[in-house]
């Protein structure tokens, strides 16, 4: 038993005099890929900052010049791996990773489906051109202002600043509404006045109601008044203007500005907005049969 453990430590210490003889042998070599390796990290570093500038240049949406950036510095870092292991004599490793590269490659993207596609999806969405940072848009019932587009998730900013982040594959599969295509958004009110008023009269101070208190509708005067319909207590209608701003926010505060206005302007000139109510009437004689019990 001795002699077996003499035997294996024998072998240990030639098997380590052997790798010290290699490394000592090499020991050049690997002071070489050790600063190949580190100018190849610096290199990369570099490398996607002059792609960044050199893209300014060009109409790509900036989520798409950061892609190209860092798959540039991807690369880099990548043929850098290459050269330092035929720097150390590895090109026997070399074969074998470049052989399993497309087996593992394939388990890869088996197993990475749903990021893959993402993935591909952010970055034909940053081909998009009305698709930028910035733009107010609504998709898959989430609304806000996009803050990011990058290769996972498309960043909004609701109005009430909170973040949501929506894969990139759900965008693309799904219908986008962007408000921000034009410089201008429509602001929408419904509203009712009772049947005894002066339905010309209601439209004419409504218009002007609108008019002195938004500037974009007083430069073009573009107001659409619409009665819809008779309800229960009421003449419903429907008023659509302009205003010049894409965002929700800005829509709101508009609403709520019109809604102040024209309760002002209906309260100067007595018309009345009616609550609903619920009339009951009665027959002439529905209480003639109670009368006379009460009598008997």
């Amino acid at each position: 038993m001795q002699d077996q453990l003499m035997n294996a430590w024998n072998k240990m210490i030639g098997k380590l005099g052997e790798w010290l003889d290699a490394i000592v042998i090499n020991l050049p070599n690997i002071i070489i890929a050790i600063l190949v390796f580190i100018i190849v990290i610096i290199l990369s570093r570099y490398t996607s900052k002059i792609m960044l500038k050199l893209l300014q240049k060009t109409k790509l949406q900036h989520s798409m010049k950061r892609v190209i950036a860092k798959i540039s510095s991807m690369l880099i870092i990548a043929l850098g791996m290459f050269l330092i292991l035929g720097i150390l004599n590895l090109s026997k490793a070399l074969n074998t990773i470049l052989a399993g590269a497309g087996v593992l490659g394939l388990a890869v993207g088996l197993a990475l489906q749903g990021a893959l596609s993402n993935t591909y999806s952010g970055i034909i969405l940053s081909y998009i051109k009305t698709l930028k940072f910035g733009d107010w848009i609504k998709s898959n019932d989430y609304e806000g202002e996009v803050m990011d587009i990058n290769l996972r998730a498309v960043t909004i900013k609701q109005a009430d600043n909170n973040l949501v982040y929506i894969p990139n594959k759900l965008v693309l599969e799904n219908p986008i509404v962007n408000y921000s295509t034009t410089s201008q958004s429509r602001v929408i009110l419904d509203c009712g006045v009772g049947y005894s008023s002066d339905l010309k009269f209601v439209e004419k101070i409504t218009r002007e109601a609108i008019t002195t208190n938004f500037k974009a509708v007083e430069k073009t005067g573009d107001i659409i008044f619409l009665y819809k319909e008779f309800g229960g207590s009421s003449i419903n209608f429907e008023l659509r203007f302009w205003i010049d701003s894409t965002s929700a926010i800005e829509v709101a505060r508009a609403k709520s500005k019109a809604i102040v206005c024209i309760k002002q302007a209906f309260d100067n000139n007595d018309i009345n907005i009616p609550f609903p109510i619920r009339t009951l009437d009665f027959p002439k004689n529905f209480m003639t049969p109670l009368n006379n019990q009460n009598d008997s």
